[in-house]
């Protein structure tokens, strides 16, 4: 099913045109079937005498009727269009049509439960799907009341933005419609809401099971809370913990914000086969279901979780109440509820440190995003629906959530907060620009805001703070140690071909300095504050100082830049890494190390050898988990092919010799056991991993194999061709689940063979209605093992040609068939491994297809430049094998 645009013109012109006054949507949701018929009456005044259209994707179209007239279906109706001649002031418009239901994860998806052939059905709009589930003017700034009305199975739930009403007779609604009455049915009318946006809009309608509460709001209404999920998860619904965030976050934003809760209800909806982590539809949050935690978590994954629910509740507000005039201020919404969900963890629930998480995932997400030669403004240019598409990013995500801490920081939580109660009270229920909220932030912080939104929000890139620090001897002191005549903080733009070279901005950060304490370990002993906004300044108040063992460049993490430490204080971190007590600062070390690899400043090695020596020192589970991953990128991209089989197997040893150091059954045993069932490689190691699947194995370093983990096992023995079949189908029979389908079909990818990864390859792009967790999990197994130690790629069998030849012939077709979702996921998931050949290609075909779509450019390109730096990094690591002494 092709994409289709809107241009930002367009909208503008189509706004100054409409104004809509009510919505009334009737939808007949039996599940069966290919689609589902809506009958839909807008009202809506107009410029008398004007045209203009209504956005509907449609199966087919039975019936358009505006003011008492049926217009001609030939003329008026097109692929996603519906026009509109010859407005009155006053209009009324009838469509009757029929729309698909979707796999996709858009529009209204269907899932059909494998356990029970139930079917679930959840709307999912953002950016422009809700025009694939009834007509709508599908733009932002057209703000209506939604009326739905849906005829379901009786045994359904229905769940929408206002509160579920008590289902009824359809009858009459049958006979409304003109429809002969479906027995065993019923009818939910559902009463109109408040004026919100189309993409905020949802319908979720199955046989979903509930838990219920309530709180009372800030202005003394009960909110009803709930919460939702496909029935055989029901019993891994952890209720009570939900609803303690979920109500704690009420509070925290409700004070902050000194606004009640805007919507009659709060439910929070945990939906199948989820695209993203969740969406902020208003009063009924749709959420992946991933997060009802069948089996063990991490700590990371629960508090991410957390943060998730947060995020959405701050979206209540930022979004559904206050809503972006066009999609260029998306970062209003995005940014502001990143920030507001970090600070709500942090001060609110029992993650008091998540704003190390934040430091560790979120703006790593961000730095990553910002060297790419795809970075832009946090105030991203958008002229239309393809720009945006591809924007929901880590700079429009976490670049802006670490912008808007600063900007507290600068202005003064008080008067921030301040602010954003004046931005409430005068455009509630409307739409603003960034010069709204900017505007009330200038009036109660008294500063000119100006020129720091054109340095941080209006510019694209990062800068680059590294120390340089000049000492003497220092005869007189015992063991003749140095003492610091100068320290210097310069600044840099960081510079990306082809992007505009980014201005220096304004930092205020802090210079830390480390060193051993008597007790042995390395602890803070000074920290100089530093406001930067040119090419350079002084640490005045270090000149005299005996130069500490470590000088930590933003120190506590206070601004968002690229850091370069001097070279003995990297060393000498590296080396005491394990020595320092405070987690946020490991893990600055850590992610500057890091940095430098990715930068080609340093072999790979240096990380390695690094994280390996110290992992067991790493407590911080968000910080942990990203080391892992880290860890996992250095090998399998990092590393030359012909390297990365003898360094899985020494990881995976050095994961079991950590089990025995740590406490059994800790969050840090659980990731280590995880560790080594992802790195384990040699025939005693994949011996152990089946070992723990017998029977006769409950537990493993005290960390249970549930489900989750025994699949996890499995699929790694299939990446060695070291399980059978029939170990596979056992498993399958064990968890007939649809997570456990999708674990199957990843392991029967994951073989290193011409035949797993042929028909793996085939599925992906021959069979168009595969759905969109499926066809991930394929592609996840797919790329496993893809590329052998030799750099070559596993051959295709006939009648396929080499994977990276079939990728580049076919990947500009997948954009023009396929819905956005699913064509992203097959041009980045699918990509071929990285070589001097696949650069190659990649580069051809950029040149070979300059008018292709704009966010398949944009992800070639994101492809091409990480394929680049692999290399980059590749040859570097190929050259030295490390440059840190590690040695105490």
């Amino acid at each position: 099913m092709p994409q289709y645009n809107l241009t930002r013109d367009e909208a503008r012109e189509r706004s100054a045109l409409v104004d809509v006054t009510s919505y009334d949507h009737t939808l007949i949701l039996t599940g069966v079937g290919e689609s589902f018929r809506v009958r839909s009456r807008i009202r809506f005044t107009a410029v008398p005498d004007s045209s203009t259209f209504i956005d509907a994707i449609t199966a087919s179209v039975e019936r358009v009727r505006l003011n008492d007239v049926d217009l001609d279906l030939a003329e008026v109706v097109g692929p996603a269009r519906i026009t509109l001649p010859g407005l009155a002031a006053e209009n009324e418009l009838i469509v009757d049509a029929r729309f698909y239901y979707m796999n996709t994860g858009e529009g209204l998806h269907r899932f059909v439960d494998p356990i029970d052939d139930e079917v679930y059905l959840y709307s999912q709009f953002e950016v422009p799907d809700a025009r694939r589930v009834f007509p709508v003017f599908e733009q932002p700034d057209i703000k209506s009341p939604y009326s739905f009305t849906v005829i379901a199975p009786e045994k359904w739930t229905v769940v929408s933005n206002s509160p579920t009403p008590t289902p009824s007779s359809p009858k009459e609604t049958f006979a409304e419609l003109d429809e002969e009455p479906v027995e065993g049915t019923a009818v939910w009318q559902f009463a109109p809401t408040t004026p919100i946006s189309s993409y905020i809009t949802a319908i979720i309608a199955g046989p979903y099971r509930s838990v219920h509460s309530k709180l009372t709001s800030s202005d003394g209404s009960i909110v009803p809370l709930g919460l939702y999920c496909r029935a055989s998860l029901l019993e891994h619904l952890d209720s009570a913990k939900l609803f303690r965030i979920t109500k704690a976050g009420f509070e925290f934003f409700e004070r902050e914000f000194g606004i009640a809760y805007p919507f009659e209800k709060y439910d929070q909806l945990f939906v199948p086969e989820f695209n993203a982590g969740a969406m902020e539809n208003a009063g009924a949050v749709t959420i992946l279901e991933n997060y009802v935690f069948r089996s063990r978590p991490t700590e990371a994954l629960v508090e991410r979780r957390t943060v998730t629910i947060l995020h959405e509740l701050a979206h209540m507000w930022f979004g559904d109440l206050v809503t972006m005039r066009w999609w260029n201020d998306l970062w209003l919404n995005e940014s502001f509820a990143e920030f507001m969900s970090t600070l709500a963890t942090a001060e609110a629930t029992e993650f008091a440190d998540a704003w190390t998480t934040f430091a560790t995932i979120e703006k790593s997400w961000a730095y990553r995003q910002d060297q790419l030669p795809s970075t832009h403004p946090i105030v991203a240019p958008i002229e239309d629906l393809a720009d945006v598409e591809v924007n929901f990013d880590g700079i429009t995500y976490a670049k802006g959530a670490s912008v808007l801490k600063q900007l507290v920081a600068w202005v003064g939580r008080e008067e921030f907060f301040a602010g954003l109660r004046r931005y409430f009270d005068k455009h509630a229920w409307s739409n603003t620009e960034l010069s709204d909220l900017l505007d009330e932030l200038e009036a109660t912080s008294g500063r000119d805001l100006a020129s720091w939104s054109k340095l941080w929000l209006e510019e694209s890139g990062v800068n680059l703070l590294e120390a340089a620090v000049e000492t003497e001897s220092d005869p007189a002191a015992e063991g003749n140690s140095e003492v610091i005549t100068r320290l210097q903080v310069t600044q840099r733009p960081w510079e990306i071909a082809g992007q505009p070279t980014p201005s220096l901005r304004p930092h205020r950060l802090a210079i830390g300095f480390y060193s051993e304490s008597e007790t042995g370990r390395m602890v803070r002993t000074h920290s100089f504050s530093l406001d930067i906004d040119s090419e350079s300044a002084e640490v005045v108040e270090a000149e005299g100082l005996a130069r500490p063992d470590v000088i930590v460049v933003n120190d506590a993490d206070l601004s968002y830049a690229k850091v370069r430490f001097d070279a003995h204080s990297m060393d000498t971190a590296a080396k005491r890494l394990s020595d320092f007590d405070d987690s946020l600062t490991q893990l600055l070390i850590l992610a500057t190390l890091w940095d430098e690899v990715r930068d080609g400043e340093r072999p790979v090695h240096d990380y390695i050898d690094t994280i390996t020596a110290h992992l067991g020192a790493i407590t911080h589970s968000s910080g942990l988990l990203t080391q892992m991953r880290q860890l996992e990128t250095a090998v399998s991209a990092y590393l030359p092919p012909q390297q990365r089989e003898a360094m899985h197997a020494r990881l995976a040893d050095r994961f079991f010799e950590l089990l025995e150091t740590v406490d059994e059954g800790t969050d840090q045993a659980f990731q280590f056991v995880q560790g080594f069932v992802k790195h384990a490689t040699t025939t005693g190691q994949l011996d152990r991993l089946r070992s723990w699947l017998l029977p006769e194995t409950e537990r493993v370093h005290g960390i249970a194999i549930d489900t989750d983990l025994f699949w996890d096992i499995l699929v790694a023995l299939c990446a060695h061709d070291g399980a059978d079949e029939a170990a596979l189908e056992a498993m399958s029979r064990k968890d007939p689940s649809a997570t456990g389908v999708r674990r199957a079909a990843t392991a029967r990818a994951s073989r290193p063979t011409t035949e797993a990864k042929s028909w793996a390859f085939t599925r992906l792009v021959e069979e168009a209605d595969l759905p969109n967790s499926e066809l991930s999990a394929l592609a996840l197994g797919f790329a496993t093992g893809l590329q052998t130690s030799s750099g070559e790629s596993i051959a295709a069998a006939a009648p396929l040609g080499p994977f990276a030849d079939e990728y580049f012939a076919r990947v500009a077709g997948w954009w023009e068939t396929r819905t956005l979702e699913m064509a992203q996921t097959m041009t980045v998931r699918l990509f071929p491994p990285v070589s001097s050949d696949t650069v190659e290609a990649t580069r051809r075909w950029l040149d070979d297809h300059p008018s292709a779509p704009k966010g398949l450019l944009r992800l070639m390109r994101e492809n091409l430049a990480d394929a680049e730096r692999a290399l980059r990094v590749q040859r570097v690591s190929s050259a030295s094998k490390g440059s840190l002494n590690l040695a105490r």
